[in-house]
């Protein structure tokens, strides 16, 4: 007589199993919550970044307007050798650079002072303050600084008598404020961490106020200085929508890609996007090399 077989297991049993299997293997839950943002990641950026490589290989038949099958890099080598491409893309790195340096002397003593000097009402007063413009479209933001910057009538014009109208210098002003609060945040945030017992040490050293900002508040600032450059610095170089309402006649390579994709020559547009790519690519490993961000 055959022996009666064991019943199944019961699903309390079989849930309790699982809860015990994670608490022993705390990096399998990691890599079950890590899962969907590191699919994501690699679907929506490296997967979009695989695709604009692949475009920018190929040509279209000027008759048929059918891509040609055949890999070639004369797309590539028209963007790093026509000046039109080299003229916009030095334009665009020196709009870049000036953004972050603006930022830069605005947000720290700014975050200076909303971090060490300021009461704990007032520096929430000033931390809805910075955030307060993010609440606020891009587009309007922008048209706010069209108005300002009026050469005829804008509001610069008629309080000072002069206006730097629209150009490169409007294009500085403009994204250097719409990208301020990316700056001051991760400062503020690496003052807010700083321990005041160093800042009373120095001044009981007989260090002044020039001295204890130079000695430890910069150097203790420097991962979050870079962190907000790395914001201010990359969206600078992919905007194209400041440049079209207070750019004039200037071109960034952002402007650039735009209209070509917008007019149809998008393989020559990827071959275009790929420099801003190369560029914060770059960045990002002098940035890791220098390990200034292993404390962020």
């Amino acid at each position: 007589m055959e022996s009666p077989s064991a019943p199944p297991a019961a699903p309390e049993t079989e849930l309790r199993s699982s809860g015990s299997f994670f608490r022993r293997h705390p990096a399998a839950v990691r890599t079950l919550q890590l899962s969907g943002p590191v699919l994501w990641l690699v679907l929506a950026y490296i997967g979009s970044l695989v695709v604009l490589l692949s475009r920018s290989l190929f040509q279209k038949d000027e008759l048929s307007e059918r891509l040609i099958r055949e890999p070639t890099l004369d797309n590539i080598t028209t963007v790093l050798t026509g000046s039109v491409y080299r003229d916009a893309a030095l334009r665009t790195l020196g709009i870049a650079l000036a953004v972050t340096i603006i930022d830069l002397l605005i947000a720290v003593p700014m975050s200076v002072f909303m971090a060490k000097v300021a009461s704990p009402r007032l520096r929430r007063i000033l931390v809805v303050a910075v955030l307060t413009p993010l609440w606020a479209s891009y587009v309007v933001k922008a048209y706010a600084w069209r108005a300002l910057l009026d050469p005829v009538g804008g509001v610069v014009k008629n309080v000072t008598g002069s206006s730097p109208g629209y150009g490169v210098t409007a294009t500085i002003l403009t994204l250097a404020y719409l990208w301020l609060p990316y700056m001051i945040l991760p400062v503020y945030a690496g003052l807010d961490r700083l321990p005041n017992s160093l800042l009373e040490a120095s001044s009981d050293l007989g260090a002044k106020t020039n001295r204890t900002f130079r000695s430890i508040i910069i150097p203790m600032l420097i991962p979050s200085l870079l962190a907000g450059s790395i914001f201010t610095f990359s969206l600078t170089l992919g905007d194209y929508i400041a440049i079209k309402f207070v750019g004039g006649t200037s071109q960034t390579m952002g402007s650039i890609i735009a209209q070509y994709f917008v007019g149809g020559n998008d393989l020559l547009a990827a071959a275009y996007a790929l420099v801003p790519v190369a560029i914060m690519g770059i960045y990002l490993v002098l940035v890791g090399r220098s390990g200034a961000l292993e404390n962020l």
